[in-house]
């Protein structure tokens, strides 16, 4: 007695299942996990940023800011306009990093803002918007590349630091009295527009300059901590940024309220612009994941199935579809042509032949010769047209059948010639 095989029939979703499909994505989020705290552990002590005084990279100005408060300059850094407007005043020397990025509305708010508190305000690399509003009368004119320039001026700050790397943009006209140092083919790549008074010595040592004088310079290279300590970069940081006793460092921001017009900014405006583009390579990502993983058409592959039915109920169950959709022609067609495939071998036909009625109905008829069967019902019979109603399909059911018994039985009691004879 043999035992059947026991089949799995649960649908259900293993562990091992779950974990094969998901531990790519979770690997990935582990990684990615790692890596963000990596990085936040190992700069966690700095701050990141092109000319902040907080930040210890190349481009960075801790360095400058380490100078100047070690010579009694306090150093104090803001990102609003309205922070910047608010900490002028007249013993405060007010540095704009990048005026390009700011706005009319915010220019004019600097201009009400250091024409009231008199203090040196120094633009670095200044466009045109800015110069018009901070610094009228002085246009820009091509820029020159960074490098070695002497002084070339009277300005004190100039002249002890010597040699220094300016370039960057070059500026044009000026009123009277001008300081026009480092130039290049004539045309100054620091521009000093001096104020109305001069009182006593700065913090960094020297005559402080007038107490509401403006400094343009072509580029911010010599503040970079890694170039601070070449040529006399760091002596003319220092005259110029340390001739008050407080240093008010600005780095625009595009996050700043005051950049949107009206002051009012939508949800996204609030969102940093590297979170947006984060977030676009993240949506990228997917769709490219999406596409990757997408079911795609081809041939076709064994499932397995998640139960075993019997052969019986499957022929029960197809009968019963064809009897609702009465289909007659291709039940009739279905048992017919099952027929003629198990009487071909026993008959002597190639299954080539097997729907050939000029050679399977005599092949048929031969072995059926002594039943007095003819030919043209066995043509009928297996090669026939479709029923013409239920009765006549199980009629032609039952003849098919008997057909079938009757070569097998034949079959079973023909005379074996034995093998010695």
């Amino acid at each position: 007695m043999t035992t059947a095989p026991a089949y799995s029939t649960s649908v259900s979703p293993t562990a091992a299942r779950i974990w094969s499909r998901a531990r790519g994505l979770l690997i990935a989020l582990l990684v990615l996990a790692l890596g963000g705290i990596t990085i936040a552990a190992l700069k966690s002590d700095e701050q990141h940023g092109r000319l902040d005084p907080r930040s210890a990279d190349r481009t960075g100005s801790r360095a400058l800011a380490t100078l100047l408060s070690e010579r009694g300059v306090s150093t104090r850094v803001v990102t609003s306009t309205r922070e910047a407007a608010d900490a002028a005043g007249p013993d405060t020397t007010l540095l704009v990093t990048d005026p390009n990025l700011l706005t009319g509305r915010q220019l004019a708010t600097l201009r009400t803002a250091t024409g009231r508190a008199a203090g040196r305000t120094v633009l670095l690399a200044p466009d045109q918007p800015a110069l018009d509003s901070l610094a009228p009368g002085v246009r820009t004119a091509e820029p020159t590349d960074v490098t070695v320039r002497p002084p070339g001026c009277s300005l004190p700050a100039a002249r002890r630091a010597g040699d220094a790397d300016l370039g960057g943009t070059r500026f044009i006209g000026a009123a009277p009295g001008t300081d026009r140092c480092y130039s290049v083919n004539g045309l100054p790549t620091l521009l000093r527009l001096p104020g109305s008074s001069a009182d006593g010595n700065g913090p960094t040592g020297g005559t402080r300059a007038s107490a509401d004088d403006t400094v343009l310079l072509g580029a911010p290279d010599l503040l970079y901590n890694h170039r601070l300590d070449e040529r006399g970069n760091a002596s003319l940081a220092l005259q110029l940024l340390g001739s008050h006793r407080h240093l008010v460092w600005y780095l625009p921001s595009v996050s700043d309220p005051a950049s949107a017009p009206g002051g009012e900014r939508s949800f996204l405006d609030l969102v940093p612009a590297g979170w947006r583009w984060g977030l676009l390579q993240l949506a990228l990502a997917a769709v490219l994941t999406a596409l990757w993983r997408a079911r795609r058409l081809g041939p076709l592959v064994p499932e397995r199935l998640p139960v075993t039915v019997p052969a019986a109920e499957t022929t029960e169950g197809r009968a019963r579809l064809y009897q609702q959709a009465g289909a007659r022609d291709q039940a009739a067609t279905v048992l017919r042509s099952a027929t003629r495939a198990r009487l071909a071998p026993l008959v002597g036909v190639p299954p080539l032949h097997v729907d050939s009625a000029d050679v399977l109905v005599p092949a048929v008829a031969a072995h059926l010769s002594a039943d007095g069967t003819s030919s043209g019902a066995l043509q009928a019979l297996l090669f026939g047209p479709a029923p013409a109603d239920d009765k006549a399909l199980v009629q032609l059911a039952d003849r098919l059948d008997d057909l079938e018994r009757s070569i097998l039985h034949q079959e079973r009691h023909a005379p074996r010639e034995h093998p010695d004879s």
